[in-house]
This record gives C-alpha cells, sequence and structure tokens, in this order.
C-alpha cells in the first residue's frame, strides 16, 4: 500500500473480509474499483458482469498450512497417516468456521471427514470469529494447532509454521484480482493492478507465503 500509494499518488481504501463475504456484497451493488480474491469468485463475478471484461489477472496461490504457537513443537504432517495422527493427538485445533464462507475452512471440514475423523475433533475444534484468523487462538492459548492458508497465518506474530498439508491432501487456491465493471476510477484501478504484478509487489507477495510462479 505505501509504495504503490507513494509511486502514484492515488489513495487507497481496503475493505478486508473472506473472498465469499465480499463477492456477496459486490453482487449485491456495493461499488468497488479493485476485486482481489480467488480466481473462481472473480470469474463468477466476470460472468454476472460485475468485473469488467478482460480487466482481470491472477496474481498469485497460496497453500493450506498448520501452524502452532513460536517454541511448542511442531508436529509432523508430511504424509496422510502422520496428519491424521497429529490432529488426533492434539488437545484442540482452530480452523475458519465453514459457514462463515472462509475456503481454508469450508475445505478443512471436508478433509476432515475424508480422513474420518470429523467426529472426533468436533468437541475439540474452535473457530475464529467471522472473518478472523485461526492463528490468533494460537496467541490466545484457545488453540494447539491452526489451520489456514499460509499467509494468513503468517501474518499473525507469534506464531511457527508447523509445514503444509501433505501435497495429496492440500488444497492451492488461486487468487486474481480484477476491475470493477462500474468503477468510476478504471485508470487508477488497472494501475493498482500494474503495480501488483510488478517486482516490488512480487517479492512482498513471497515474503508472505505466496507462491507466484
Amino acid at each position: 500500500m505505501p509504495l504503490f500509494q507513494h509511486e502514484s499518488g492515488q489513495t487507497l481504501a481496503l475493505t478486508w473480509g473472506t473472498a465469499a463475504m465480499l463477492t456477496k456484497r459486490i453482487e449485491a451493488g456495493e461499488p468497488a474499483d479493485v476485486a482481489i480474491l480467488t480466481r473462481e469468485n472473480i470469474d463468477s463475478l466476470s460472468k454476472a458482469g460485475k468485473v469488467a471484461p478482460g480487466a482481470d489477472v491472477t496474481l498469485a496461490q497460496s497453500s493450506i498450512a498448520i501452524a502452532v504457537k513460536i517454541g511448542a513443537a511442531k508436529p509432523d504432517i508430511s504424509t496422510a497417516d502422520a496428519l491424521k495422527q497429529a490432529l488426533l493427538a492434539a488437545k484442540s485445533i482452530a480452523y475458519s468456521n465453514p459457514t462463515s464462507g472462509g475456503a481454508s475452512g469450508f475445505y478443512f471440514a471436508k478433509l476432515l471427514e475424508r480422513l474420518g475423523i470429523a467426529d472426533q475433533m468436533q468437541a475439540k475444534t474452535k473457530f475464529p470469529p467471522p472473518g478472523g484468523n485461526s492463528a490468533g487462538l494460537l496467541i490466545s492459548g484457545e488453540a494447539e494447532l491452526a489451520v489456514q492458508q499460509k499467509p494468513e497465518l503468517i501474518s499473525v506474530p507469534g506464531i511457527d509454521i508447523a509445514g503444509l498439508l501433505p501435497p495429496d491432501l492440500n488444497k492451492v487456491t488461486a487468487f486474481a484480482a480484477g476491475v470493477a465493471a462500474d468503477s468510476k476510477n478504471a485508470d487508477a484501478a488497472k494501475a493498482l493492478i500494474k503495480f501488483l504484478q510488478s517486482p516490488e509487489a512480487v517479492k512482498v507477495l513471497k515474503a508472505s507465503g505466496f507462491d507466484t510462479d
């Protein structure tokens, strides 16, 4: 934000939320100039005429990871069996409430069913507030393990990444940006999207846990 604002002279006003929450708000007519959401949500808005044709790009990808409070032992989650045992051994876990629309939470709930341990995990599962970060429950001591997109976990001080979910169980999410079809600042919106693809921005994305390759 600061670098783009300094170089462009534009001022950014950001609204945060899950991709599903923000998509619903845009579909309902809430004004925006740029939408940065999952690729699926950007495609949905494009089909609905809410994102200008040909004015969207994929920016980065992220994978789901598990974190612990800094200094805590990191469980082995390198294989499906190891992940299953680590989850069963944990006293408490946190992930986004699937009903709030968080992509990682919805996927992880289905993964627990796939692993056959959904019932065992139910009593020791904690959900952060809607739009909140499961890693916050590590800091508060309410959870032993936190599951979320790696970049979201990294944004919380005081945590360590135990690792990514095993490749055959992970879900890679692509994030894209698009210019709103009814944007009143289309030139500035396009400039922001171009900047988000610049070497300076890519460096920040990678440092924040995203894959841009």
